[in-house]
């Protein structure tokens, strides 16, 4: 089993008996910012090519990483970007496999240290899908 097989929010809740507390933050409150005129000219040059891709690596690849690359610069890179990596936490329980994105709290970038939360692309919605789960070790 992998990640995967988990199919909405509810599911995930139910089959890890979790319960959403609202108002604690993985990262800081952010201020509303204007895009950084690397983020703005990269998506000017890529999003003509990558929007009409008929490949989801290339669209996740093209759009999503360089957004949270901006995300990371703002936060004078405190946190870590990881792309396509294994990240099996509990094979039994179905938390196995390759994610889409991984974000740490932690600026190491040679492996994935917890906290972390896993970015996942909803594949047939037009807006990704956050998932968090902090993992303590």
């Amino acid at each position: 089993m992998s990640y995967d097989q988990f199919k909405t929010i509810s599911s995930v809740k139910k089959a890890f008996d979790l319960t959403v507390v609202e108002g604690k933050r993985f990262l800081p409150e952010l201020e509303g910012m204007a895009p950084s005129d690397i983020l703005t000219g990269y998506l000017q040059e890529s999003l003509p090519i990558v929007a009409t891709s008929g490949s989801e690596k290339a669209r996740s690849e093209g759009i999503i990483y360089p957004v949270l690359l901006e995300v990371r610069r703002y936060l004078d890179r405190h946190i870590s970007l990881f792309s396509g990596e294994e990240f099996n936490v509990d094979e039994a329980a179905g938390l196995s496999g390759r994610c889409d994105f991984l974000i740490t709290r932690s600026p190491e970038i040679l492996e994935i240290e917890a906290p972390a939360i896993v970015v996942v692309e909803a594949k047939k919605q037009e807006y990704p899908l956050l998932l968090q789960k902090s993992c303590s070790t």
